[in-house]
């Protein structure tokens, strides 16, 4: 009962967190649009007012007209519509679901025993936690500053851009090397998204606030919090793809299962702000195709950097015994053909305590996934996946259960047929 009501809660949360990221995202990328397709005024009366700019645009049957005022409007409305909580139920809905499945399962989802850092392979949950804990605020920190130091009076932007690409870079690195593939991809999105909510919730909304009170004070807003704030959602639009596509990764594991992950993480990265700055230019009226051919050329360059090699052959054949160790079976003079029926065996040993219909590992009340391995049938769907998680030694999870190389070879060698 405990394994299905954390599986009901997993499903609720994520329902939230999806909702809410659609509506901040879906906002964040109209505004963007909004600020960009502004034209200057024709009516002399609006340019006196301050009106810097406006769009007229038709929607749902009705005439919307936009106006943004560079300097104060003449009469500020006591109501006026913000744009906040959308961030911030995102946020907290989507740490909701990284406490639910990761925090409370670190051994299995965030400690990599394959790193080459020995302090890293060797983490305890506990210890996995607090480092997964400490990425995402020194991710934060280190950003914050890299934005207050180098560009402090918003002048130096273009330079503090090369700065944050360099970070994620580095970020990218540090999350495969210390965490589990799937882990790893997460993480540096996470990253990026606690940079975007604590944006709006430590420098955006306040400075707004501030800028309203001076307004409603009679006195003239400090422009240094204008300027912040759209330094700010400038960099949170840039983050968006990136984050949206690094949070699906966990479905996909030829992304996060490479040995050189962080190269694919990186690439993908960098071909979503691409393509985000080709929307971002094409609504101010500048269309530059440049920008989405270099970020689908980013992507190709992924998928062929990802592409498998070609499959291990295997001589002899082994299958596991029932004390765990591999058996050999076949000719040591040949390469047999592995049988499916082999590596079903090894799937009995290795891998049905969790992807089954049925799992007996603690805590798992549905095969992850929805990968169920406990027949013939479908692990010759699953045939392509089980292979490649295999061979990265992303599964067994922390090899729980003991896969031995051999085994894995033998995976390898299988036609999956």
């Amino acid at each position: 009962m405990e394994a299905y009501l954390l599986e009901f809660g997993n499903l609720l949360l994520r329902w939230l967190h999806v909702i809410a990221a659609i509506a901040w995202v879906g906002e964040s990328i109209y505004f963007v649009m909004l600020d960009k397709g502004l034209r200057p005024p024709k009516d002399e009366e609006c340019s006196k007012k301050g009106v810097y700019g406006e769009m007229w645009a038709v929607h749902g049957g009705g005439f919307y007209h936009n106006q943004k005022y560079a300097t104060n409007p003449e009469k500020l409305p006591n109501k006026l519509h913000w744009s906040f909580w959308k961030s911030y139920v995102t946020w907290l809905s989507g740490f909701g679901l990284f406490t639910l499945l990761y925090l409370t399962k670190p051994s299995f989802y965030l400690v990599n025993a394959n790193s080459p850092w020995e302090w890293a392979a060797n983490m305890v949950g506990w210890q996995a936690n607090l480092a997964a804990l400490a990425f995402l605020l020194l991710g934060w920190i280190v950003y914050n500053e890299l934005c207050k130091r180098i560009s402090p009076n918003m002048s130096r932007d273009g330079i503090l851009s090369i700065a944050v690409a360099v970070m994620m870079v580095v970020v990218a690195y540090l999350s495969t090397h210390i965490f589990s593939g799937r882990a790893a991809f997460l993480l540096t999105g996470s990253v990026m998204a606690t940079a975007m909510s604590a944006n709006v919730f430590f420098w955006i909304i306040p400075g707004q606030r501030r800028m309203v009170n001076a307004m409603q004070a009679g006195e003239t807003p400090n422009p240094i919090d204008g300027l912040r704030g759209k330094q700010r959602s400038v960099h949170n639009t840039y983050f968006t793809l990136p984050v949206v596509l690094l949070m699906l990764s966990n479905h996909y594991s030829f992304t996060y299962t490479h040995p050189q992950s962080w190269v694919i993480m990186t690439l993908f990265i960098f071909a979503g702000a691409l393509i985000r700055q080709y929307f971002v230019l094409m609504h101010a009226g500048h269309i530059r195709p440049g920008y989405p051919i270099a970020g689908v050329v980013l992507i190709l360059i992924a998928a062929w950097f990802g592409a498998p090699g070609a499959p291990k052959t295997v001589t002899p054949a082994a299958t596991p015994s029932r004390g765990g160790e591999a058996s050999t079976m076949g000719t040591e003079q040949s390469t047999p053909e592995v049988t499916t029926a082999q590596v079903l065996t090894i799937m009995e040993h290795r891998c049905v305590q969790c992807h089954a219909v049925n799992p007996t590992q603690p805590g798992f009340a549905a095969a992850p996934l929805g990968v169920v391995l406990d027949s013939e049938e479908q692990l010759t769907l699953q045939a392509d996946h089980v292979k490649q998680v295999v061979a990265s030694k992303y599964m067994p999870l922390g090899n729980i259960t003991r896969m031995t190389d051999e085994e894995r070879d033998m995976i390898a060698a299988w036609n999956g047929q």
